[in-house]
């Protein structure tokens, strides 16, 4: 699903000559990944620079704090693009050994923009950094991050940061930092038609994922990525069953209640080592294989009272019964030990009426 265009960049055009329209899209992720790592950075920064102060908490710096952050990310990200831009002319001319500077190269190396950010922000946070911090061990302690949680929490509470604001930075910052123009569009326009058509086909354009419940937003780029890993994607069942179920509980149907998953038979417990087959076979299964179910279960019941001959016979007997279809309905040993004492609680009864008969006929 499209999303409105960003709104359009105008700049100077080559030569000095008129305006030129730019493509203002970037990879949605990436940014708010950025956007993201800024709150708990002024936090960070905030606290480092209040501890052990019995007279100020990070609450009454973090104005300040804030202002210091943006200046020092904004030039630092542009002092990065300068040396990036030196380090490239410096390798076509043959002159350099294209490895850049050693903070740009980690740092794009090291992932992208947000890697490069996540790095500023702790430089930032070392510069605020009062005595007691520096000296002590409160840097490595868990109250140190819970005092940095519970402030990131006041902050967003009292709208110290606002998160479009912050989404804006977070731009700026990736369009600075995208050294290798992989997650921003730099292509321009003479004219505002032809900025308009590229718009519709920008490969950085947002999009919000047609899954239904999934409220996810991404660049055109990423899409296929994101659709292999949607946990909203309604998906084919793994195991082969008719069901279609979302990615998110494809693991849960397939252990609970899916019909091709693979159990034992129900009578294994009792001899059964047929191998494991579909759930949804166990019914056939156990009308197939009745007679060894019987045997089996007849070998627990009677173990101390009768031979193996003699239980096959009980077998034979069972069978003949006009009780056929109750025995096989029976899927499980519980239920099957349950029809056989009742059908032969009923042989025994009718053997006793039976020899009643023949000693009067006798």
């Amino acid at each position: 699903m499209d999303l409105p265009p960003s709104p359009r960049v105008f700049e100077p055009a080559a030569g000095g000559g008129g305006r030129s329209f730019a493509c203002g899209f970037c990879d949605v992720e990436e940014v708010h990944k950025i956007s993201q790592l800024l709150l708990p950075g002024l936090a960070a920064a905030c606290v480092d620079n209040t501890a052990g102060d019995l007279f100020r908490g990070p609450a009454s710096v973090a104005v300040e704090v804030r202002k210091d952050l943006v200046e020092h990310l904004s030039r630092r990200s542009e002092s990065l693009v300068a040396e990036a831009v030196m380090n490239a002319e410096e390798g076509s001319g043959g002159g350099g050994d294209g490895g850049g500077s050693g903070s740009v190269a980690e740092g794009d190396g090291a992932g992208g923009p947000a890697e490069i950010v996540s790095d500023l922000l702790e430089d930032f946070a070392a510069s605020k950094r009062n005595l007691l911090g520096r000296i002590s061990g409160w840097l490595m302690s868990e109250s140190w991050e819970d005092k940095i949680d519970d402030f990131v929490q006041e902050m967003e509470a009292n709208g110290l940061w606002l998160a479009d604001r912050r989404e804006a930075l977070a731009k700026t910052l990736l369009r600075n930092l995208d050294f290798r123009e992989s997650f921003c569009c730099r292509m321009t326009f003479d004219t505002p038609k032809k900025l308009v058509a590229h718009e519709n086909d920008c490969r950085f354009r947002p999009v919000r994922c047609g899954n239904n419940g999934c409220k996810a937003t991404f660049c055109t780029l990423r899409s296929e990525k994101h659709d292999s890993l949607c946990p909203f994607k309604i998906l084919s069942c793994e195991q082969k069953c008719q069901l279609r179920i979302p990615r998110r509980e494809m693991d849960r149907h397939c252990i609970t209640v899916c019909p091709m998953k693979l159990v034992n038979c129900p009578f294994y417990q009792v001899g059964c080592r047929t191998e494991a087959f579909p759930q949804c076979d166990v019914e056939r299964h156990c009308s197939e294989f009745l007679h060894s179910h019987l045997l089996y279960v007849l070998k627990v019941t009677h173990k101390q009272e009768a031979t193996v001959d003699e239980l096959k016979q009980r077998v034979q007997i069972l069978e003949k019964c006009q009780a056929l279809s109750e025995l096989s309905e029976a899927l499980d040993v519980r239920s099957l030990t349950l029809v056989i004492k009742q059908l032969e609680a009923k042989m025994v009864k009718l053997e006793h009426n039976l020899d009643k008969v023949n000693q009067r006929s006798s």
